[in-house]
């Protein structure tokens, strides 16, 4: 099944830079665009409004405004546009289960906005069953052009990132960009070494080439399926998200996993990907792990 990329547009900004973004990624992937508003009734702006068929008339027409631009620019892609009845956080949970990804507006260095106000934002990131962007609002087409590389996280072993890495490898390869894949290290309790671990480690030659070993291993199959896109291996000891945000600047687009943590007053995404959202420039796509 052919998923198209999917857009939220509220009127704002960011949301209208998201829609750019959107649009630009559906062509060069041959993608057809959906853009989408989460509309509900609100009883206390029936004054104004006059009643119901009013308030969804203006939202369609607030919508129909924000992809006219889209459409003009890019008369042979394929546009549709949803309104619909719901609250912002489950009706695009539940719209990306049919799409390539979601694509969102973000302000960055503070609360997310637009669709994604407080909770809202946490429950759209953590629910999301595709991956989802974050788009600012200054971000421009110029942005995805002169060298600047898709940049993506790895943790763990080659299974628990490999759905943001395919990510980063699908992306890079219709743009014709380089992939920087970084894996962060720390020095972890000396207690907490197994007697394997400690093996691992002795026969790596130490704790820096044991990483460099491991990322290695986990872009093994993406270079081999993507051998046209170049890699550049980058391991550095430090935090996750310090060390992504370090070469941020490096980025036309950041991608890293996530992995939902159930809490007892909802679920929240991870804390590489709330400081990576928070505080990187350009746009970052967040990747559920499957």
């Amino acid at each position: 099944m052919t998923r198209p990329i999917t857009a939220g547009v509220d009127g704002s900004e960011e949301s209208l830079a998201a829609l750019g973004w959107a649009a630009r990624e559906a062509v060069r992937r041959g993608l057809a665009l959906r853009v989408v508003h989460a509309w509900r009734f609100q009883p206390h702006e029936a004054l104004d409004a006059g009643n119901v068929d009013t308030q969804a008339r203006q939202a369609r027409e607030g919508l129909a405004e924000a992809v006219r631009s889209v459409t003009e620019r890019y008369p042979g892609l394929e546009v549709t546009t949803d309104v619909l009845d719901g609250g912002p956080a489950e009706t695009l949970v539940a719209a990306t289960a049919d799409a390539e990804m979601l694509v969102l507006g973000s302000r960055g260095h503070g609360a997310v906005v637009g669709f994604l106000l407080g909770s809202v934002g946490q429950q759209v990131l953590a629910g999301a069953t595709r991956p989802v962007v974050l788009v600012r609002a200054g971000d421009r087409a110029s942005a995805e052009a002169a060298g600047r590389e898709i940049v993506v996280g790895q943790q763990g072993d080659p299974e628990d990132s490999a759905a943001a890495l395919r990510f980063a490898f699908e992306t890079a390869a219709t743009r014709g960009a380089r992939v920087r894949a970084v894996r962060a290290w720390t020095l972890p309790p000396l207690f907490s070494y197994s007697p394997g671990s400690l093996k691992l480690l002795d026969e790596a030659g130490g704790l820096e080439p044991y990483e460099k070993k491991a990322l290695e291993e986990a872009l093994r199959p993406w270079r081999e399926r993507f051998p046209d896109v170049p890699v550049v291996e980058h391991v550095e000891m430090g935090s996750a998200g310090q060390v992504l945000l370090s070469v941020a600047g490096r980025a036309q687009l950041m991608v890293v996993g996530r992995r939902a943590h159930r809490t007892a007053v909802g679920a929240r995404i991870g804390s590489v990907a709330h400081g990576v959202l928070h505080h990187a420039d350009c746009p970052v796509a967040v990747v559920p792990h499957h």
